[in-house]
């Protein structure tokens, strides 16, 4: 996907937008300057570019019984693009896997996921692991305390 040029209206928008996509576009013309109308046209034009991809209630995990957050770092048997697809795939439906990242270094993939306890994160594990041929080793950290977690981006102007 081509990248749309910003300008500064635009950014402002986006920036008004990812903090509470709930604010109308009459709220947003007014902290930018811009008609109503003006404004519901760039937000159009920014999803049907792809810019804004989702929009979505962000939950809190422990109002949900998801209480505890792991950080998983994941070395895989073989690295052949059949193995690698399958456990994206695999951890692309799986509901406990919050992120999932392929990345460089020691480990092939990197995990974000939640449990109600660690009773269900060992069960998390022996499907997701213990369970596949293909997993060689994984790590695992408890996050203690979330010190930030976000969704959003920077939207500053490049100049």
């Amino acid at each position: 996907m081509r990248t749309p040029d910003l300008d500064d209206l635009d950014r402002a928008i986006l920036d008004r937008l990812q903090r509470d996509a709930r604010t109308i576009a009459e709220s947003i013309a007014v902290e930018v300057g811009m008609s109503t109308a003006a404004v519901q046209r760039r937000i159009k034009r920014l999803r049907e570019t792809g810019v804004i991809a989702r929009e979505v209630a962000v939950l809190n995990p422990k109002a949900l019984g998801q209480a505890m957050t792991f950080i998983v770092e994941v070395e895989m048997e073989r690295e052949k693009s059949e193995v690698l697809d399958a456990f994206r795939y695999q951890m692309d439906a799986d509901e406990n896997v919050q992120q999932c990242y392929y990345v460089t270094g020691a480990y092939d993939f990197v995990l974000i996921v939640t449990a109600r306890d660690m009773e269900d994160f060992e069960g998390f594990t022996q499907r997701t692991f213990f369970d596949n041929s293909n997993v060689r080793r994984f790590t695992t950290s408890i996050v203690m305390r979330p010190i930030k977690v976000g969704l959003t981006l920077p939207v500053r102007s490049r100049a």
